[in-house]
């Protein structure tokens, strides 16, 4: 409904708007040998760009081409600034993580995600970090206090399906929080830091083999910046 909304406002823009905006989404889908840095100059950019004229075109007469060029290089400051911290942390984590079954990946919206599997995070049945997350979480809350301000850290618990849901809702939301606290206590804001707890509910692997059962007892991180939202 938005992609509608947006297209029809598009198709109200005089001729000069039009192209500015065209050639601005042109550049953002342009991106094939651009670093990640650069990829979100010229996305921010586009989106910018955008809705930088269709809201001067609300206004009228040469604001259309103004709020064009204003909204894409807004969008691109925006965009710069979001792909430099993130590259910044998905680099120290890679780092930290080096030689580990840690997987740091970059979601599609954009998130910042570190799977922790059981083989370093938790014991069987047991909320306890062990020492090999500990590490890992030192480096994680070290770029958050130095680089990370006002970003939002989302822990997520997961079980396998040993047991029943009295046991294992609880002892995920136990795991999530046993991070929340660990980071807690090296400086990051606890206001900045979502738990919740999904039990066995799902599982990344099959819980018919020992092995699955490993890759389901996991811990998830995500990262995200407010401004992105």
């Amino acid at each position: 409904m938005t992609f509608v909304k947006t297209s029809q406002a598009a198709a109200r823009l005089s001729r000069p708007a039009l192209i500015v905006a065209l050639a601005a989404a042109l550049a953002a889908t342009g991106c094939a040998n651009m670093d990640e840095t650069q990829q979100g100059t010229a996305k921010g950019a586009g989106l910018g760009a955008i809705a930088g004229a269709i809201i001067g075109n609300a206004t009228g007469g040469d604001n259309t081409v103004r709020g064009a060029a204003i909204g894409a290089a807004a969008g691109a400051i925006a965009g710069n600034l979001w792909s430099k911290r993130m590259q910044q942390q998905q680099a120290a984590m890679e780092q930290a993580t080096q030689g580990t079954p840690v997987e740091v990946t970059r979601t599609d919206d954009n998130q910042l995600k570190v799977n922790v599997p059981s083989d370093i995070s938790f014991d069987l049945n047991s909320a306890t970090l062990k020492p090999e997350l500990r590490s890992v979480l030192d480096t994680f809350a070290q770029g958050l206090t130095t680089n990370g301000s006002g970003m939002i850290v989302r822990i997520v618990g997961h079980t396998d399906s040993t047991g029943n849901d009295a046991i294992n809702n609880p002892l995920s939301q136990q795991r999530a929080d046993s991070v929340k606290y660990y980071l807690s206590d090296r400086g990051v804001s606890s206001s900045r830091i979502e738990t919740s707890g999904r039990g066995s509910r799902e599982p990344i692997a099959s819980n018919a083999t020992s092995a699955g059962q490993a890759q389901n007892r996991r811990v998830e991180i995500f990262l995200r910046d407010p401004a992105q939202q």
